[in-house]
């Protein structure tokens, strides 16, 4: 049995790598049984159409953010401040967009393709949840009064800045003001962190 969960997120994941790379168009049968080195066919013995698979790696990928999530709830510290949160989110989106944007670029196919394929809508709807619903008790936990429609839309600010990031020529990115990384990962926390105090590193101003 654990011969068979192995194998199945062993596609997933190439399925999700190619996304990220080749786009939704590169997304084939074939293309996951040959970067996944098994036989021809294997795919589709577990996943007999394209919204299968796309449907299995949205679900794979809210596995992965819910494990992330657990792993982040056991080593938070009791004594966690709103500054803490908000140091957290730069980091997110460097590691999104610099370190490894393969999920990111994988999330941004999926939810194309989920405008379209109501199996797709519903998985990419469990990790949007999970991803609320964590951040929510984070925050909470540092003392802000934080609830699922403020992370909620945290999330939302954080995917369009980071698609902003990928896509966009680094001059361009520059003259409209989204050339600080750092600024904008506190940028999407303060817009949506209800009484967050002043952002880390900026000291009080007055008029």
């Amino acid at each position: 049995m654990s011969r068979t969960v192995s194998r199945r997120d062993l596609l997933c994941d190439t399925a999700i790598q190619i996304l990220a790379v080749e786009g939704g168009r590169g997304l084939t049968h074939r293309a996951i049984d040959r970067e996944a080195g098994v036989p021809i066919g294997t795919t589709k013995n577990y996943f007999p159409t394209r919204e299968a698979i796309l449907t299995a790696c949205a679900a794979r990928m809210t596995a992965l953010h819910r494990a992330a999530v657990q792993r982040l709830r056991e080593t938070t510290p009791a004594d966690i401040s709103a500054t803490d949160v908000a140091e957290l989110y730069p980091a997110l989106l460097r590691r999104a967009v610099a370190d490894d944007p393969t999920q990111m670029l994988a999330m941004v196919e999926l939810y194309l393709e989920a405008v379209r394929r109501p199996g797709v809508r519903e998985a990419l709807s469990g990790m949007v949840l999970a991803n609320a619903e964590a951040a929510a008790a984070l925050q909470q936990a540092a003392g802000l009064p934080a609830t699922v429609r403020d992370t909620g839309l945290l999330d939302a600010y954080f995917l369009g800045v980071a698609i902003s990031l990928l896509a966009l020529p680094t001059e361009t990115l520059k003259t409209v003001g989204l050339d600080d990384p750092y600024a904008l990962g506190i940028g999407v926390f303060s817009a949506t962190a209800p009484n967050p105090g002043p952002p880390p590193h900026s000291s009080a101003q007055s008029g």
